[in-house]
């Protein structure tokens, strides 16, 4: 009886992470959507502060390479 009661209640701890862990997971990723860690105007800036000015190539070259 006890090793029955002991097993379900780790297999409800074992199901209960699994599902937490993809929860969280989404949720993660929806915020990196929504508020990427850095932007275009980020980018110009971090250029400006180098004394340069981008093109909209490299610009887009950096974006491409930080979405991957």
């Amino acid at each position: 009886m006890n090793w029955a009661v002991i097993g379900w209640i780790l297999l409800g701890a074992v199901i209960g992470a699994i599902i937490a862990f993809f929860v969280t997971k989404k949720m993660f990723e929806k915020q990196l959507k929504d508020n990427p860690p850095i932007n275009e105007s980020m980018i110009r800036a971090m250029y400006g502060q180098m004394g340069r000015k981008p093109s909209e190539a490299q610009i887009r070259q950096i974006m491409k390479s930080m979405n991957q």
